[in-house]
């Protein structure tokens, strides 16, 4: 039970190596041409590194120790004089260096190419397959720790496959060659040569098993403090508002305490090993010489062969003493790859379909029959939700927070699907069209519209890629955004701060709506677009939503009633259902949770020195 035990440490590292090579086998693929020219070189630089003690060994037997050469004269065998083969042993020493150093560099650099180039692609391939992921995937994984695998876990394997996998495997080939040569030069000295590698392995192997466990806790521990540090930094003005400095600090103290003692518990375990190694080595090179000596004395071996002999085990020894840290490197490049390719492995929850079609222009007819969805986590945040938006309407979903509204209009998107029930789009289910055509035809403008850090111009072209100039302009126009956007330093050209912050939120949701605006969608989502902001900037925000949503199908979240009382359909969601649906007007009189709710916001609004909000009109 123990020795299997011991095996399957030895081992540990190898199915998670496979595994990364099964997920990266189309990558690899591509560059084989380069790999098959890097391993002929490798194979040259190999067989020339066997070559370089050989000619000391002819300059040691037929030179300064003529004795042991079975022969009255070095001419005889060769038909040279002793300078000559002393000048052309010193020659082959240095072309055999050179042309081997030229194979070593069109190898390494051949490898590196292909490896660098590999994982670029992997890299490229990993962040496509994380926008293409559902949000269910993305709520349940912190964004820091994906940030640290799609740049640091590829960075570190792109280290270690360089610096430390490829240099092992040019070792294991020459390894691999020297002890065929040892054995052919004498087997008995080269038994004793490799009589103690069973038990360096069974000293090794655990050691190897905990060092790899430190190294995927390590790399775990890394992402956590990565997703700490985004966290904080993306919350940052709610941090200090708070004072939560000191807090947060003493939070990430202790995940990066943990962090670090993981890190060193593995360097003290690879330190131990290599020092392991490096007497074991000693052991073995003192067990030839003694009986090597032996050998050469009763003339089965010549001095220059025992020099080749001793010459083979020392550079065996530099990598085998090496063995620790390499085993521990790539032990960490694989929990890091493995890591890589769990994100790789992650099916998207929501998908195209087989024999999806792209969707048909639509007239914006919308219909929900008995939907419901709940996440991986419990419940069903929607029950039974069933009703019809008719093209060009305004239908709005309104009650209480946490009640699944957000929810409702996300399945329009397919940014979920539901668990069971059906949506349409003119008569046909959302599911048979490709996603992306989907989506190209609904415009979103949400509470905390996001602006990326590039020009104003190019977030509203966003919302249409392709769009000319003029198409921008007159989207910023309908969304009452040109004006101030000329009054910006570089007007359309004007970099924006991370997430829009250099503008006022007025602004970026006009933006936003200028972003949405140029799509020209028949079908237009506003969840909570106009909360936060002062009455001047809702009223400017509002005007602009009426141009927008003017002849289309337009679905409104609002927790402020007055803002929807005249919409043609009101929904009002509870616990994930509709408890009541009608206009404004149907409601009042129907006197429920609307109702009740409607005259307790005008009580409120009665009070309040801000006065009513501006309304959209259907």
């Amino acid at each position: 039970m123990g020795q299997r035990s011991k095996e399957k440490d030895l081992k540990g590292v190898i199915p998670g190596v496979l595994r990364i090579l099964r997920n990266f086998s189309p990558y690899i693929r591509k560059q084989r041409v380069l790999i098959a020219g890097s391993f002929l070189a490798l194979l040259l630089e190999t067989g020339l590194r066997l070559l370089e003690p050989w000619p000391l060994k002819y300059v040691f037997d037929y030179i300064l120790i003529p004795a042991h050469s079975n022969s009255a004269s070095v001419a005889t065998i060769f038909g040279l004089n002793q300078m000559v083969l002393l000048a052309l042993s010193a020659l082959a020493i240095v072309s055999i260096t050179g042309i081997g150093s030229m194979a070593a560099y069109l190898s390494t650099y051949g490898m590196s190419l292909a490896v660098v180039q590999v994982l670029s692609e992997v890299r490229g391939h990993v962040f496509h397959h994380l926008q293409h992921l559902s949000l269910s995937f993305h709520q349940e994984f912190k964004s820091g720790d994906l940030i640290t695998r799609v740049t640091a876990d590829i960075e570190k394997m792109r280290l270690v496959t360089i610096k430390t996998a490829l240099p092992l495997f040019t070792n294991t080939i020459s390894l691999v060659g020297m002890s065929a040569i040892m054995f052919w030069l004498n087997w008995e000295l080269a038994l004793v040569a490799i009589a103690i590698f069973p038990l360096l392995t069974l000293l090794t192997s655990k050691m190897i098993s905990r060092i790899r466990s430190f190294a995927k806790q390590h790399r775990d521990s890394e992402g956590v403090l990565a997703a700490t540090t985004g966290e904080t930094i993306g919350a940052i003005k709610v941090v200090q508002v708070l004072s939560l400095q000191e807090m947060l600090h003493g939070i990430f103290a202790a995940q990066n305490q943990k962090s670090l003692d993981e890190a060193i518990e593995s360097l003290k375990l690879s330190a131990a090993l290599e020092r392991t190694v490096q007497v074991l080595m000693a052991i073995i090179i003192a067990a030839v010489l003694w009986r090597g000596s032996h050998v050469v004395l009763h003339k089965g071996l010549t001095p220059g062969e025992l020099l080749v002999f001793i010459t083979y085990l020392k550079n065996a020894f530099e990598p085998m003493r090496k063995l620790s840290n390499q085993v521990g490197q790539i032990a960490k490049a694989t929990a890091s790859g493995e890591r890589v390719v769990e994100l790789l492995e992650y099916e998207p929850n929501v998908r195209d379909l087989p024999g999806a079609q792209k969707a048909h222009p639509f007239f914006g007819a919308v219909r929900f029959e008995n939907v419901s969805f709940g996440y991986n986590t419990g419940g069903e945040i929607l029950k039974d939700i069933s009703f019809v938006a008719r093209p060009g309407q305004l239908l709005a979903v309104v009650g209480p927070s946490g009640s699944g509204k957000s929810t409702l209009l996300s399945l329009i998107l397919r940014l979920y699907d539901p668990q069971s029930g059906r949506i349409f789009i003119d008569g046909q289910d959302i599911r048979e069209y490709t996603i992306d055509s989907l989506r190209q035809q609904i415009s979103v403008v949400l509470q905390d519209s996001v602006l990326f850090a590039v020009s104003v111009r190019e977030n509203i072209a966003y919302g249409k890629l392709g769009s000319s100039d003029k198409e921008v302009e007159n989207a910023a126009r309908l969304a009452n955004a040109h004006e101030f956007i000329m009054k910006l330093p570089q007007g359309y050209d004007t970099i924006l701060g991370e997430r829009g912050g250099t503008l006022s939120g007025g602004q970026r949701q006009r933006v936003a709506i200028a972003r949405a605006a140029i799509r020209q969608a028949p079908i237009v989502i506003l969840d909570e677009s106009t909360t936060g902001l002062d009455n001047a900037s809702e009223r400017n925000v509002n005007a602009a939503l009426e141009k927008l949503t003017e002849e289309r199908t337009t679905f409104v979240i609002s927790h402020n009633l007055k803002t929807v009382q005249n919409a043609d359909l009101i929904l009002y969601v509870e616990g994930g259902s509709i408890l009541e649906q009608g206009t404004h007007s149907e409601l009042m009189r129907l006197g429920g949770h609307y109702a009740t709710l409607y005259r307790l916001q005008s009580i409120v609004d009665d009070t309040s020195p801000q006065g009513d909000s501006y309304a959209i009109k259907a």
